[in-house]
């Protein structure tokens, strides 16, 4: 349980720091956001629990798979901004497309007998 205390309050300051510099510096923050802190994270998180090289490699490639149908947030979002639109619908508007093409995504990995 202290584990996972540790892995809650880690994760929670990246993210509070990542947030805080974004503040002073949309570039930073940006580079600093789109690094893959969540992914290296649960390799980490993942490893030090199982010590399973397989579940790393598995969720290596899922997030692979998936990081491509997530793109289409980051497009589809600052084009409705820049439109003006309410940012919490332009929010959901651009989560919902990326959950459509996440599941796109899953369908078609399905037809090329992708595991994920």
């Amino acid at each position: 349980m202290l584990f996972y205390i540790f892995k809650v309050l880690i994760t929670a300051v990246i993210i509070v720091i990542i947030s805080e510099i974004s503040k002073r510096s949309s570039l930073i923050g940006g580079i600093l956001a789109s690094i893959p802190l969540v992914s290296f994270l649960s390799f980490i998180w993942l490893y030090v629990e199982t010590k399973s090289a397989e579940k790393i490699a598995a969720l290596s490639s899922n997030i692979f798979w998936l990081v491509l149908p997530s793109l289409s947030f980051f497009i589809l979002l600052p084009v409705l901004l820049r439109k003006n639109l309410n940012f919490w619908l332009a929010l959901l508007i651009s989560a919902t497309v990326m959950v459509l093409f996440y599941y796109g995504m899953v369908l078609i990995l399905q037809k090329f007998n992708v595991k994920l």
